[in-house]
């Protein structure tokens, strides 16, 4: 089989995928599949010299939102330049489609507010060439991507598909409501989608402040839909809830994904006002197991974290009305008011009024310099407080002070989310965990003040190789979390190892010199929107289906990614 190979990997160390130590072997690919593993004596049209380097199965990123990227470009970053090989879109119940044209603007200004991408971007970039799921899923389908994509029914759309302006009023929908709604979902699945997704969060808002209309779905609703996926046999449901009331609440799941007869996967954090709350998740999840339903925790492996900068969209001083007076400014006149000392003065001088906001942006303890490279497990007398009292300044001017830097470019990081103990101990025990999941990385959404896209790579120089604040994670058990794991919970059990006969979807790496960069603003997206980018140093090759699409970081001008449809057999 090996000499119809168009691609040899020679001389690589494997590291498979399976958790399997990793061994010296070539790889010999052909027709987007890999045809043989060992010692491959034939010679290939291409050839990677992999001697010294690492080569994984492509990653396998089950969090992200590039649901209206998808539709006017073909390269997804941040997730395709770290690693990436197939991205689900459509989590949190967020999403396109279905839509009628009368109701566009209801699903912009809502992700505008959940996800946090302008409307202007949504209005110029979307081409809405679909109402149906159906028909989205075929203008996905339509377009060549540096990665593979797929997707699911999202159940905000649905609600204002069927509801109207009653979804946004959160009207509880009739008996034939949520019929029809269970039928665009198996419609949805039927046309290939992985799944389907709501959120329960209240954080989940527009910019004007309505809540998400899927927030208190009663559960009625949500067991229509479930038992129409349970009809079709095919895909997940994932969710995104506060557990505010968690015996409740996690009930309700556990109730709900029973009738779906199908995985359910929900986000798993460690919350500031909560801290010990996931651990009793998981033992809610173990429990649930038992009792012969599948829930995961999905989980990420770092914090969750706030970029903080004057060129980002949040910093500790963004609602201070000295500094909403000169915020319209073009990034640089901006930077030459803040510069002078009056104004710095006053902004100091005012309070940030809200309550839950001061929490946000002025916990001065819980905000570090992101460093370069970037490090995401800071230590206590790194944080903005600690260094103030050491150079006996006060917090806010020395964070205003540090924002200046690099030409006002410089990022500060506030861990939000999975950094209440101040460490990542309760990280490594939500990762090891033998009911969770790796991603969240949110590609594509919060593109102005979060970029976790990049965690994938972050996984394996932090924890595979350089964390010195506790133990790290074999190299091999991170590699399988972050590709087979991920792949087979998603029924696409083609891909996320390397074997004879897979989705030949490849990283060769040099582990060594891995190393994420600081991210980067840009301003590419459609009407001159901004978005944070973080590169990384270190992967010499990522292959889809056989085909390098990028080399040393840099595009190589193929797109040989496409729409999944539905599950893949091994």
């Amino acid at each position: 089989m090996a000499r119809d190979a168009n691609l040899i990997i020679r001389g690589g160390t494997l590291v498979d995928g399976t958790g399997a130590p990793p061994y010296e072997a070539d790889i010999a690919i052909g027709d987007g599949r890999i045809l043989d593993i060992g010692k491959i004596l034939t010679r290939a049209p291409a050839e990677i010299d992999a001697k010294g380097l690492i080569v994984t199965p492509g990653f396998v990123d089950i969090h992200t939102h590039y649901d209206a990227q998808a539709t006017w470009t073909s390269r997804l970053l941040s997730s395709s330049i770290n690693g990436v090989t197939t991205a689900l879109l459509g989590n949190c119940g967020v999403g396109f489609a279905p839509c009628r044209p009368d109701r566009r603007d209801m699903l912009v200004k809502l992700m505008e507010g959940v996800e946090d991408l302008p409307e202007v971007v949504l209005t110029e970039g979307l081409p809405w060439n679909w109402e149906s799921f159906p028909e989205y899923m075929d203008a996905l389908d339509a377009r060549p991507y540096d990665m593979d994509v797929a997707a699911m029914v999202t159940h905000a759309p649905l609600r204002v598909h069927v509801m109207g302006e009653a979804a946004e009023a959160h009207a509880v929908a009739t008996p034939e409501q949520c019929a029809e709604m269970a039928r665009l979902t198996a419609e949805g699945l039927a046309a290939g989608a992985l799944g389907f997704s709501t959120s329960r969060a209240i954080a989940h808002r527009t910019l004007d402040g309505r809540h998400i209309p899927t927030l208190g779905t009663p559960e009625a609703e949500l067991e229509t839909i479930a038992r129409a996926i349970r009809a079709q046999g095919s895909g997940w449901m994932q969710v995104i809830s506060d557990f505010d009331d968690p015996e409740d609440e996690f009930a309700r799941l556990q109730r709900i994904a029973a009738a779906s007869g199908r995985p359910m996967t929900f986000s798993l954090l460690q919350r500031e006002s909560k801290p010990g709350l996931w651990r009793w998740l998981l033992d809610k999840v173990e429990a649930a197991h038992e009792a012969g339903v599948p829930m995961y925790g999905q989980v990420m492996g770092r914090p969750v974290g706030l970029m903080f900068g004057f060129e980002l969209s949040q910093h500790p001083f963004l609602m201070r009305a000295s500094y909403q007076a000169i915020a319209h400014l073009p990034f640089e006149q901006r930077i030459a008011a803040l510069r002078d000392t009056a104004l710095r003065a006053r902004i100091l001088a005012e309070p940030t009024e809200d309550p839950a906001l001061r929490v946000r942006l002025n916990n001065w303890e819980k905000i570090f310099a992101l460093g370069d490279p970037p490090d995401y497990e800071p230590p206590p007398e790194k944080s903005v407080a600690a260094m103030a009292v050491a150079r006996g300044m006060d917090p806010a001017a020395l964070c205003y002070d540090m924002m200046l830097e690099k030409d006002g470019h410089a990022i500060l990081n506030r861990p939000i989310l999975n950094y209440a103990d101040g460490d990542l101990t309760a990280i490594r025990n939500m990762v090891t965990h033998p009911h969770t999941l790796m991603g969240l990385g949110d590609g594509g959404a919060h593109v102005g003040y979060i970029c976790d896209a990049s965690c994938m790579t972050h996984m394996l120089v932090h924890w595979a190789r350089d964390r010195a604040r506790g133990p790290r994670l074999p190299l091999e058990f991170v590699v399988k979390r972050i590709s087979r794991d991920n792949a087979h919970a998603l029924g696409l059990k083609d891909r996320g190892v390397l074997a004879q006969g897979k989705k030949a979807d490849i990283n060769v790496i040099d582990f060594g010199r891995l190393a994420l960069e600081m991210p980067k603003m840009h301003y590419d997206l459609p009407a001159g929107g901004k978005r944070l980018i973080q590169k990384a140093q270190g992967y010499v090759a990522t292959i889809v289906a056989g085909t390098p699409v990028y080399r040393e970081g840099e595009a190589t001008g193929a797109l040989p990614g496409r729409l999944v449809r539905g599950a893949k057999a091994a």
